[in-house]
């Protein structure tokens, strides 16, 4: 986190993930500069729509939750609802995706079940504590999506920028015959996971971007790597863009963001153009909804 992202963590406290854009009741993103400064994601998507989001139409939240993740060992075994699920289940419903930032050798995702496992299969894994047998093990690559109902956990040695739905529900079903750090097994969800998993998403491949660049398109969100050689229009054909730097610097006027910086470009920034600096330009994930 403080190598990829620049961050200057405590030196006693274990920090695991970044909350880069948020606007939820307990967190929020906070306008750093300029007319804006000081007022909240939140404040803006509500009560500035039409100047800073094209007026475009949607929830009472900022659509898109993004984050750092920094996984030292390897995180439990999730899955999130789907919409026709959640809630019922008293969630939200979560679709996601992950960009690899980093990852140390032999770095792994799971990410769906092998071929063949059905849920009577998988509720005996979660008995016998034997469910590592039951995942789609895949050797981390550019980036993964996972859709709502997509069991999922990420590798010790990755560092992730994921992308998901305004959504803070997660149901944990396998955490590795672990004890949390008072002793005891943490907390599982079994039942609800077991109704959300879809069994038949057997071993599902790594997302790589394609000739335009896209890694990921969902009803959700568009994701894109771009590389900037000396300009470009980030906002262009969309309302509002997030930008993440993953190499180089970019700007405009006297705003620079660098390597693992996340930026929003509001709508009232149509037209304008950002310059990458240096002879190699930089490289920058544009993530629309």
């Amino acid at each position: 986190m403080e190598t990829l992202a620049g961050r200057a963590l405590p030196a006693s406290v274990p920090v695991g993930e970044a909350w880069e854009l948020v606007d939820r009741a307990d967190a929020q993103s906070v306008v750093a500069g300029g007319h804006w400064s000081g007022r909240t994601l939140g404040e803006l998507w509500r009560s500035e729509r039409a100047r800073c989001f094209g007026g475009v139409a949607g929830p009472d939240q900022f659509p898109l939750l993004i984050k750092i993740l920094d996984a030292e060992e390897t995180l439990s075994v999730q899955v999130h609802p789907p919409v026709g699920l959640a809630a019922e289940l008293g969630g939200e419903p979560k679709t996601e995706m992950w960009y690899l930032l980093d990852a140390r050798p032999g770095g792994h995702l799971y990410a769906g079940l092998r071929r063949g496992v059905g849920r009577e299969e998988f509720r005996a894994a979660l008995g016998a504590g034997t469910v590592e047998q039951t995942l789609h093990r895949i050797k981390a690559g550019d980036a993964m999506f996972i859709p709502s109902g997509r069991v999922h956990a990420i590798g010790a040695g990755c560092r992730i920028l994921e992308v998901q739905q305004n959504s803070d529900t997660t149901y944990r079903v396998f955490d590795w015959n672990r004890t949390g750090l008072d002793g005891n097994p943490r907390a599982l969800h079994i039942e609800q996971s077991l109704r959300c998993i879809n069994f038949d998403d057997p071993e599902p491949a790594l997302a790589a971007p394609g000739a335009d660049g896209t890694v990921v398109e969902c009803p959700h969100f568009r994701v894109e790597r771009i590389e900037v050689r000396e300009s470009a229009d980030l906002l262009r054909n969309a309302p509002w863009t997030v930008g993440f730097v993953l190499a180089g610097d970019i700007g405009s006027g006297s705003e620079r963001f660098v390597r693992g910086e996340t930026f929003l470009i509001p709508s009232g920034a149509a037209g304008v153009r950002f310059q990458a600096d240096g002879p190699d330009g930089a490289q920058i994930l544009r993530i629309t909804g």
